[in-house]
């Protein structure tokens, strides 16, 4: 693969101009040949494997950075699903103590997080995964970049509402353990989990993966807001033309940068993620790109279509510049990272049922939300359960991060400070729903499952 002078020039004013960057480069590393019943041992060899690829990962990611003059902002590791490593430590201990381990070699490593202390669940609960998951309040809470993540929905298994349930008064423990109740940002519910995603927090290191893989994120919404802010009066046809064309030369550099990690690590090449992902910086707003197509603030009638008409052209541009594309590849639309939605929720153009809606036809779901301290775990539970049945449904991806903020109400606001922004805390339906909540069991697959 190679990159002409034109291409570089390019990609050279998205940086300087347009908040272009690879948002993260997520390091995969299989830890099941390290499974053994004493948890202290786990741990411990834990630990020493992820500090060691770490530490290469950073320095590594550094030099392609520099070498290349493209910004990597994340470096990150994901493992091996936490409860699969944890079958055979039958101490209610186990799973902190892994947590732990995980922390201390992310620190040791200096890179930014560590996914995958979690758990798939969409059918049924082993023992481990059980364990985990009660752990999830005290691990989440007592560790900085420790992310975790529970699969409650599957397209081909249905919905297990005992485990949504159940998380929903975890969700609620693990904000009244934290400051400002960040330990729920850092754990994201999914439905069909991908194995091979590089952002955090749902990141893990899948069954179907080699030893070690390397999976880019690569993020350009300034860079997609820009085009569509020179095209003021174009029809949407030409509109989608001018976005696909933009996210295939964002894709290319993507893997250039990932396949010249890979090699220096000597480790598989996985995915580009085309994820368009923002932060709160200035220019870095998906919301942004929304409105310049012609919506005076995100959420009015037209977003969800809006939207749509982004995250396909996302997709086909980077269809079209990469083979290897995977991971969530939608349009992050998290409240928290992203200035435009801020704004719309404080302006009340965006409510959580507009922000439900925008999620089906989006890969990732309601993300970096704030609701009401006081929350009950049964609407906590039944909101988790509204979105991931959008996914079961629809044979796509979607996840939810949920942060019922401690001590606050509708209208006020909570600031996770750095990546992870600031949210105004929205307001939900106060009906009750706990009698269906409370009925359990297994939601079942939907019937275009069936497709053997």
């Amino acid at each position: 693969m190679s990159i002409n002078l034109e291409e570089a020039v390019e990609t050279a004013g998205m940086i300087l101009f347009h908040n272009f960057d690879i948002r993260a480069v997520t390091l995969g590393v299989n830890l099941k040949d390290l499974v053994h019943p004493d948890h202290e041992r786990l741990a411990q060899a834990c630990r020493r494997r992820l500090a060691q690829w770490g530490e290469r990962l950073v320095s590594e990611a550094t030099e392609v950075s520099e070498s290349l003059g493209l910004p990597i902002v994340n470096k990150r590791l994901s493992i091996t699903p936490a409860a699969w490593l944890l079958e055979p430590c039958a101490d209610e201990g186990a799973p902190v103590a892994l947590a732990h381990a995980l922390d201390h070699a992310a620190r040791q490593a200096g890179v930014d997080f560590i996914g995958g202390f979690g758990a798939l669940v969409q059918k049924g609960a082993t023992a481990a995964d059980r364990r985990l998951m009660e752990s999830l309040p005290q691990a989440l809470g007592e560790t900085q970049r420790v992310c975790g993540f529970l699969n409650l929905a599957s397209t081909a298994a249905g919905l297990n509402l005992d485990a949504t349930a159940r998380l929903g008064e975890l969700l609620l423990e693990m904000a009244r353990g934290s400051e400002n109740g960040v330990a729920c940002a850092k754990f994201v519910a999914f439905a069909n989990a991908p194995e091979d995603n590089p952002f955090m927090a749902g990141a893990f290191h899948g069954a179907g993966e080699p030893d070690c893989v390397l999976n880019i994120g690569i993020s350009g919404p300034g860079v997609v807001r820009s085009v569509v802010e020179k095209h003021p009066d174009c029809d949407l046809a030409r509109l989608s033309e001018v976005i696909r064309r933009t996210v295939f030369k964002i894709t290319r550099a993507g893997e250039l940068v990932g396949r010249e990690l890979a090699r220096r690590l000597g480790v598989e090449f996985g995915v580009v993620d085309i994820s368009l992902a923002p932060t709160t910086a200035v220019g870095d707003s998906v919301g942004r790109i929304l409105e310049a197509m012609g919506l005076e603030r995100v959420g009015t009638p037209g977003t969800t279509a809006a939207l749509a008409l982004l995250i396909d052209a996302v997709k086909r541009g980077g269809a079209m510049a990469s083979g290897h594309v995977g991971g969530l590849s939608g349009t992050f639309i998290p409240v928290s990272e992203d200035l435009a939605m801020i704004q719309a929720v404080q302006d009340g153009a965006l409510s959580l049922e507009k922000l439900e809606a925008m999620t089906a036809v989006c890969s990732v779901g309601l993300d970096m939300f704030a609701l009401p301290g006081d929350t009950p775990a049964a609407t906590l539970a039944a909101i988790i359960a509204d979105e991931l049945a959008i996914g079961m449904a629809n044979h796509k991806t979607t996840g939810v991060r949920v942060i019922p903020a401690p001590g606050l109400k509708a209208g006020h606001e909570v600031d996770f400070g750095g990546l992870l922004g600031r949210a105004p805390v929205m307001d939900y339906s106060r009906f009750d729903c706990r009698r269906f909540i409370g009925r359990g069991g297994r939601l079942p697959a939907p019937i275009s499952a069936l497709r053997n």
